[in-house]
């Protein structure tokens, strides 16, 4: 019992400093020897737990997505409706980015042309962006009109680009700036106009 506790915890500590690193410096750029100095453990107990530098990063960004999957489904139940999860679901994303560097690593690994191997945090996110869209034209939430995947497709790249104007400055994805955005948006989007935005923005 001991020593799984121990095994989990050097697989917790290079998950995390494989995160940092790649959020530091990217894919291309992160060694493992760099990622086993930073979890202060042996470059043998490294690949005990992980072969190769792709496996760590195909975790890091597993980790992530299971991470803003358990927080989208912990939000479901309170939500209002499925524009008001959409909403919510952005902005708390954007919080953890700021705040989790493993969702933070997740994000930037998944949209990075040096990976050929990820597991798709990018696509899975759109997968849920289109879904709840889609949730929202069946309950007459969307003006007519309106195309579920071209405004998944202007969310998700709206939320890259937070990610990415962050990079440098944390507070680029501040809850005010999707707040501005989602301002701009949704008045765009539902069938009820300006105020029925207005009250998705309030309760979220």
């Amino acid at each position: 019992m001991v020593k799984q506790l121990r095994a989990a915890r050097t697989r917790q500590a290079l998950v995390r400093a494989a995160a940092e690193t790649f959020a530091d410096d990217g894919y291309a750029l992160s060694s493992l020897p760099a990622i086993s100095r930073r979890a202060g453990v042996s470059a043998g107990a490294l690949h005990f737990h992980f072969p190769s530098k792709d496996a760590l990063a195909v975790e890091v960004e597993d980790a992530a997505r299971r991470a803003v999957e358990q927080m989208a489904a912990d939000r479901r139940p309170s939500a209002a409706s499925a524009l008001h999860l959409l909403v919510t679901v952005t902005r708390e994303l954007l919080v953890m980015v700021a705040a989790d560097v493993v969702v933070r690593a997740g994000f930037k690994l998944s949209v990075d042309p040096s990976r050929k191997n990820g597991v798709g945090f990018d696509r899975w996110w759109r997968a849920w962006v289109s879904e709840q869209l889609a949730c929202a034209q069946r309950e007459g939430e969307l003006a007519e009109g309106v195309s579920p995947d071209r405004v998944a497709a202007v969310i998700v790249a709206a939320t890259v680009g937070f990610e990415v104007l962050g990079a440098a400055d944390r507070d680029r994805i501040s809850p005010q700036h999707v707040e501005q955005f989602w301002s701009l948006v949704l008045p765009q989007l539902t069938a009820r106009g300006d105020e029925f935005a207005g009250a998705v923005r309030a309760e979220s």
